[in-house]
């Protein structure tokens, strides 16, 4: 019984180093500060960017940023 155990658990490690050491996760995408893999420098003019507050869709030359955070208009920015 042990024995089987101990098999079962070198089975399921093994998946998850296969898996790259992490499982997925679901978390808040709407709260993404940045576009993914994007250096702001880097974001061209017109590329669309979601505010964090309501959820409008700008483009980046648009956009308010406040520490890191993009904003659509200062009333979501609260300035």
């Amino acid at each position: 019984m042990i024995l089987k155990l101990i098999i079962f658990a070198l089975i399921g490690l093994g998946f998850y180093r296969l898996l790259g050491g992490s499982l997925p996760s679901i978390k808040n995408v709407k709260r993404n500060k940045m576009p993914k893999g994007d250096d702001p420098k880097k974001i061209e003019e017109d590329t669309l960017v979601e505010c964090v507050e309501c959820g409008t869709y700008v483009t980046y030359k648009e956009s308010i940023i406040i520490k890191g955070e993009i904003y659509c208009s200062r009333e979501c920015a609260s300035l």
